[in-house]
């Protein structure tokens, strides 16, 4: 499963989620059509475990083995963003795009709403501002959105932000 789902997701973060065709997608996940069926028994179900290996992917990559200090975390966390979207994502949230290309999918909704409540409450415990987890939590979203057409720019912003959110203590 995790080789499907990782396939998927480079599938679908690479073309979309309308244009790869069910051989596309089975070629990507690199099993046969039967086995991708089995796991995956529906388009509906292969975008939700793409985006499952993503969100896990990126829980990973953005908040594992922070430095304790919470500015140090923070630049870390914002620094990983930003890595992030130049190397896998810069068209913006993958989460999002999969709400907007089936905005009446409940499932879709509901892994962009825990998605997102991970992602900030990960940053506020990671920065010592537990209340302010949403404010964290629209600085990160605001640095993904402006990354495709301000890339590094985004991210200075981004940082000046956040810790001017830090020096307040909310």
């Amino acid at each position: 499963m995790n080789k499907i789902s990782a396939g998927l997701e480079r599938a679908f973060a690479n073309r979309g989620f309308a244009e790869p065709s069910v051989e596309d997608l089975r070629d990507a996940a690199g099993v046969s059509l039967r086995t991708l069926y089995k796991y995956t028994p529906s388009r509906a179900e292969m975008v939700l475990a793409a985006l499952e290996n993503r969100h896990q992917r990126y829980l990973a990559r953005v908040f594992d083995d922070l430095p304790e200090d919470p500015s140090e975390a923070l630049d870390t966390i914002l620094t990983r963003v930003g890595n992030w979207m130049a190397t896998e994502s810069s068209h913006g949230c993958l989460f999002h795009a999969a709400v907007a290309a089936e905005p009446r999918s409940q499932p879709l909704r509901a892994l962009l709403e825990r998605h997102k409540a991970e992602v900030a409450a990960k940053a506020a415990e990671a920065t010592a501002l537990k209340e302010a987890d949403i404010a964290l939590l629209l600085i990160i979203e605001g640095l993904t959105q402006a990354w495709p057409l301000h890339k590094v720019a985004a991210l200075d912003a981004a940082k000046r932000l956040g810790f001017s959110l830090l020096s307040s203590g909310r």
